[in-house]
């Protein structure tokens, strides 16, 4: 089940709550992904907010939005760079991603392994893809007042599993969003020391958000070539017999 885009612009960008989680989960992310110079970045589901950083220096930033949840122009006062486009059949060119970044898409997915393949399609050899999915023992999955309340919660083992079954081979994983999602005013402003403290108490207290980092696996090339090796590389080279006289 998707939810709507006005709903997830509402939250991310018109509420206390929202703009505290995106502030929590961008700040892993460029954590992981400091810089994306001249690289071609693009966030499926509703990847947006995290997307902002990367504006000023990447060669191309594009924000797929699903069908079934509707797509809203982004960034606000510049060109549009959001598209409305199938869950499994994006508007890309096979290998042509660096960096993919997928928030509030695969959980929701009725899908989910078309999905992954279509992801694996799109991302180049070396890029790195970062899958942001609710973590099945945060506190924010177990109310439907977040975004991250839909859907199919993960574990760790589960996702990197679903994700080796599709090619992707996963390098680093985390987990954030360790404040209570809650609008109450302390709660708002103690949630930096919650994220804080979240981070060393993470096997404890696990935040509600996982994130896994993982890259594109490329098989090794299947098709006809060759296959033995010669056996005397430098025989061509030998002096040849000398001949008997007739």
């Amino acid at each position: 089940m998707h939810l709507d885009v006005q709903d997830l612009r509402n939250f991310y960008y018109r509420s206390t709550l929202g703009r505290a989680a995106q502030k929590a989960v961008r700040d892993e992310v460029l954590e992981l992904w400091p810089e994306a110079k001249g690289q071609t970045v693009v966030g499926f589901g509703f990847a947006v907010p995290l997307l902002r950083p990367y504006l000023g220096d990447a060669r191309r930033v594009i924000g797929l939005m699903p069908a079934p949840q509707g797509v809203m122009p982004w960034p606000a006062g510049m060109p549009n760079v959001s598209v409305l486009s199938e869950e499994t059949l994006w508007p890309i060119e096979t290998g042509r991603v660096d960096r993919l970044v997928m928030m509030h898409g695969l959980e929701t997915c009725e899908r989910p392994s078309d999905l992954l393949n279509e992801a694996y399609r799109a991302l180049g050899p070396g890029g790195r893809a970062l899958f942001i999915v609710p973590h099945r023992a945060g506190m924010w999955t177990r109310s439907d007042k977040t975004p991250f309340g839909y859907g199919r919660p993960y574990t760790t083992t589960q996702l990197e599993a679903q994700l080796r079954q599709h090619g992707f081979m996963p390098e680093r994983h985390r987990t954030t969003l360790y404040q209570p999602p809650s609008q109450k005013r302390f709660w708002r402003k103690t949630g930096a020391m919650w994220e804080s403290l979240g981070k060393t108490v993470s096997p404890v207290v696990a935040g509600s958000v996982l994130m896994v980092e993982a890259s594109k696996r490329v098989h090794a090339p299947s098709g006809p070539g060759l296959r033995e090796a010669v056996k005397k590389p430098l025989g061509v080279l030998a002096p040849k017999p000398e001949t008997a006289p007739v």
